[in-house]
């Protein structure tokens, strides 16, 4: 089944939808989205959502909130864009604050989430700095905590990507850079927020299907992704003790400014992303986020614990 290759009308304030209204209310959203070739084109680290020109979808228009994380205080690092923005949204139509961790350069992606929750009515603490810092990833909880009343959710979706085509382009700088973004970062972060979890409390971390599996480019990301499902796992029977949730989400290849600000993805395969999935598609935020919804939502998951979903699109060899 090949997904549609229209492709989406985006205007400059981020407001525009994919879809004509007719198209919306018939099609299902599975055949719905944006299909290879994207228009795309490189962008300088770390990337901005609102410099892309196929802009991804998040909005979910689709999905219905029935108040799942009323009251509940969120912390999302990598909120600006991408994934991250996607959950901000949904979080904040189910009746959740939340506060973005993200990189300065990104604060025009930034500025852009906290206008959409706000309009949503909650409220959006921003929170510019550097993950790879303890004293910024302790800083970032203590300012949630102060300023929304409290932590509920922790979601460690930031990450740092960048491609080797050969074994030989691997170094140890980069090595650490990956590591201490995409996993230090998260134990950080964890630790920090350990005294303020509380029964019913849940805590999400974003891997990828790379890291169920190898990559042949991806090749430290892939392992600190491996990683950090390990970490989670470990840490889950401890939390679990304590009424709190910790779970994973392996996204399969979504289109974000990650993949646009990834030095080495050719031209051609970025505008393919996704195609080797059965969908023939990469997916789009909006269809990852729900997942998110479900692992903080006590009501719906309150026995999911120490568990990788993958939201992979199809490709099962990650399992």
């Amino acid at each position: 089944m090949r997904a549609r290759t229209n492709g989406p009308a985006v205007d400059d304030t981020g407001e525009g939808e994919a879809l004509s209204h007719e198209e919306g209310q018939s099609a299902p959203q599975v055949v719905s989205e944006p299909a290879p070739p994207y228009d795309s084109d490189k962008q300088r680290r770390p990337g901005i959502e609102a410099d892309m020109r196929t802009e991804p979808r998040y909005r979910a228009s689709r999905y219905r909130a029935s108040g799942k994380l009323e009251g509940k205080a969120a912390l999302i690092t990598g909120g600006d864009s991408g994934i991250g923005r996607a959950v901000a949204l949904l979080y904040a139509r189910e009746g959740a604050d939340v506060a973005l961790v993200y990189l300065p350069e990104e604060q025009v992606d930034a500025e852009r989430v906290r206008r959409e929750v706000e309009e949503d009515g909650r409220r959006c603490l921003l929170l510019p700095g550097d993950l790879t810092d303890p004293a910024f990833c302790r800083k970032a909880v203590e300012r949630t905590v102060a300023e929304l009343g409290g932590l509920n959710i922790l979601v460690s979706n930031a990450a740092y990507l960048n491609s080797k085509l050969e074994l030989e382009q691997l170094t140890a700088e980069d090595f650490d850079r990956t590591f201490r973004t995409n996993v230090y970062a998260y134990f950080h972060l964890l630790m920090a927020a350990l005294p303020h979890l509380e029964p019913g409390d849940a805590v999400i971390a974003t891997a990828t299907e790379e890291a169920l599996k190898g990559s042949t480019t991806m090749i430290d990301y892939a392992a600190s992704k491996a990683a950090l499902i390990t970490l989670t796992k470990s840490v889950a029977v401890h939390l679990a003790k304590r009424g709190v949730r910790a779970n994973v989400v392996a996204p399969g290849p979504t289109w974000t400014p990650l993949n646009e600000a990834d030095p080495h993805m050719p031209p051609d395969g970025l505008a393919r992303i996704g195609s080797e999935a059965p969908l023939e598609r990469a997916a789009q935020p909006e269809e990852i986020a729900p997942t998110y919804v479900y692992l903080a939502s006590d009501a719906d998951s309150s026995y999911t614990v120490g568990e990788v979903i993958a939201v992979t699109g199809g490709i099962v060899d990650t399992r």
